[in-house]
């Protein structure tokens, strides 16, 4: 049976499916390197520059999939015949995220049948968005792109309030700005929370409006002419706004022992919340990225467009899969099972800090991941695209 014909943008999908990949790396890197997830791989004090490179080129990942999140439920609306319809799917489907991420994915991250640790990480921040975005849609244009612009444009004039403690107060805090990770429950329990929400609101907004660019009716050459010059624009405005070491980032660069080291420190921004820099070197790139991908169509784009078609089935599939190899792995190296379970305990140890392989390892298996969920995804996009009567399917 052939597959039925997509009407999806194909570089939005293709840009997406790029940063799914390149995401792998990080997990992978997580669950196989040295320190586990648990050693800063760009803490200056003791990382590579291969190493950083491995962290850094993966902060375009999140920024750019909570950005084409926003796009996506912008033309997923589009076909709607009101705006009812569409906030009605965003809130119910913001609800569906932050249950899985809670439950699903946080079992994936941890292997513990306990869900001790509580971790609130892209797929919580995606659905709280989104939760958020269906009653911000029925604004006018103009005031939901300058409410988007002014939380991204804004949001680090609040890095100065931080919170401590278990409070309702500054629980609430850790939710809205501040990355915590907070013991709980006498010691029984953790809350990680990775992903403050504002920030990622002001992005997942303005991904919403930069859908009116994909309108079937908007001119090709006239979007590719603001791709270029937003694009350009917002990697020109990093550049000015990261040697000023004013104003954008809670972490200044330095100058370090030699110009390798100087270098990293300038391109180690912050994305826990996500920084105006970090947004800005992130997103900058990917608009330039759409510009000249949008009327290229080759074996690497088809390639791609596979895991850019089905995002949240990769990956919820990846990480499964790439935490049960690192710790096959792991249980080789005559490592103890059940130390490698992620409870409150083993956070507090220790333990997790001191194990894992050496970075190329780390390399072998990302490529092994990916050859091993390219078939399972393409057979799903093609399940997918042929049975889109079935409304469930838009949850996946």
């Amino acid at each position: 049976m052939k597959s039925a014909k997509s009407t999806r943008i194909e570089s939005i999908d293709i840009l997406r499916g790029l940063v799914m990949i390149i995401m792998a790396l990080d997990h992978v890197r997580d669950y196989t390197n040295t320190g586990y997830m648990f050693v800063d791989p760009t803490n200056l004090e003791t990382t590579t520059p291969m190493l950083f490179f491995t962290r850094w080129i993966t902060h375009f990942c999140a920024p750019v999939f909570v950005f084409l999140a926003g796009t996506s439920a912008f033309l997923y609306g589009s076909k709607k015949s009101s705006k009812n319809g569409l906030a009605k799917f965003l809130f119910t489907r913001g609800l569906w995220l932050v249950f899985i991420e809670l439950t699903v994915v946080n079992f994936a991250w941890t292997f513990d049948i306990t869900l001790s640790v509580h971790i609130f990480q892209v797929i919580w921040a995606i659905g709280i968005c989104m939760m958020l975005l269906a009653a911000l849609i029925y604004l006018p244009k103009k005031i939901l792109f300058t409410l988007g612009f002014l939380i991204l444009l804004g949001h680090n004039f609040l890095d100065g309030i931080t919170q401590q403690g278990t409070e309702p107060l500054s629980l609430l805090w850790y939710y809205v700005h501040q990355f915590n990770f907070q013991v709980i429950n006498e010691g029984q329990g953790m809350l990680a929370i990775a992903y403050p929400f504002l920030p990622w609101l002001g992005i997942i907004i303005l991904g919403y409006c930069f859908g009116h660019f994909y309108q079937k009716e908007f001119d090709a050459t006239i979007r590719k002419t603001w791709l270029l010059r937003i694009g350009i624009g917002a990697i020109l405005l990093f550049f000015i706004l990261r040697f000023a070491n004013i104003y954008g980032d809670s972490k200044a660069w330095s100058s370090q022992d030699n110009l390798t080291y100087t270098l990293l420190s300038f391109f180690n921004v912050t994305k826990y919340p996500p920084s105006l820099i970090y947004t800005l070197m992130t997103i900058g790139p990917a608009l330039l990225f759409l510009y000249a991908i949008e009327t290229v169509k080759n074996k690497v784009t088809n390639w791609l467009l596979v895991f850019g078609r089905v995002p949240f089935f990769y990956y919820i599939l990846h990480l499964y899969l790439i935490h049960l190899i690192g710790l096959i792995g792991l249980v080789i190296l005559g490592e103890n099972l059940q130390e490698l379970i992620m409870t409150v305990n083993r956070f507090k140890s220790g333990y997790l800090f001191n194990i894992g392989f050496d970075l190329w390892v780390t390399y072998l298996v990302w490529i092994l991941v990916i050859i091993i969920l390219y078939p399972i995804c393409k057979k799903y996009m093609k399940y997918k695209a042929n049975n889109k009567y079935k409304w469930w399917l838009s949850y996946l």
